[in-house]
């Protein structure tokens, strides 16, 4: 098993931690392909040598601190903000930007370029290109999202499944991914939550601590057949009768 990696709650995870392993990894190559970008766009840096972080050099910063106002049309905006007209090269800079702050799939990176209406023909471009050179690559991401959503969640193979359909990821690179979860681990992890949330409901009627523990593991993405036997030996532990528990719930 690889090593965790912990991931941000929300679906967009716009400045959630990217953690170690691939989402570290990807953030430092997109880094380092960006000041490789900025320093491609020869010209454009000072005689001073500024880094790649300084954008497109201290003339864009010097135009863009003149206060010169423009018509008011976004093609117009964008150069007063040094941003490039070229589409295949704001595609790239979209990209790399999300990238810095957290893995993300080719399906997510398209839409965002999708949103920011750049052109499909210059997105194809950028994402087989980023492809190409691994700053995409949805096999590492699936399997570093399987890593992390088990251990810090808890999360099952049917609940992991559907959260990286959402994300755009292929089925077969799904299958590959949740595959590393074997019958044995998802069951030990299931009588681990059940352990933790056992304390709370006691004091309750024997079927609504059924309910409330089956219930929590249900929506982890657990099968009904093995939540009811994990919860029944819980409860059997604290020596509840289960008898009648074998039915479903």
């Amino acid at each position: 098993m690889t090593r965790r990696t912990e991931w941000p709650d929300s679906p967009a995870e716009p400045g959630g931690d990217a953690g170690a392993g691939y989402g570290r990894d990807a953030s430092a190559a997109a880094r380092g392909a960006a000041a490789d970008d900025a320093e491609a766009r020869s010209g454009r840096r000072s005689p001073e040598g500024a880094g790649a972080g300084s954008g497109f050099g201290e003339g864009a910063g010097r135009r863009a601190r003149s206060g010169t106002r423009s018509s008011g049309s976004p093609s117009s905006s964008r150069a007063e903000k040094g941003e490039p007209r070229d589409p295949v090269e704001q595609a790239r800079n979209i990209c790399l930007r999300l990238l810095t702050g957290t893995p993300r799939t080719r399906k997510q990176l398209a839409d965002a370029l999708r949103k920011r209406e750049i052109p499909d023909e210059a997105a194809e471009e950028v994402l087989a290109r980023f492809e190409d050179v691994g700053l995409i690559d949805d096999a590492a991401f699936a399997g570093a999202w399987v890593e992390s959503r088990h251990h810090g969640r808890g999360l099952a193979r049917r609940a992991l499944v559907r959260e990286l359909r959402t994300k755009g990821v292929d089925s077969a690179v799904i299958d590959e991914a949740v595959g590393q979860l074997d019958p044995d681990q998802e069951e030990e992890t299931a009588r681990e939550l059940v352990a933790r949330k056992l304390r709370s409901t006691r004091g309750l009627d024997r079927d609504k601590r059924l309910r409330r523990l089956a219930g929590m593991l249900a929506r982890k993405g657990y099968g009904e057949g093995m939540a009811l036997r994990v919860v029944r030996q819980a409860l059997e532990e604290e020596g509840e009768d289960t008898e009648g528990l074998d039915e479903p719930f």
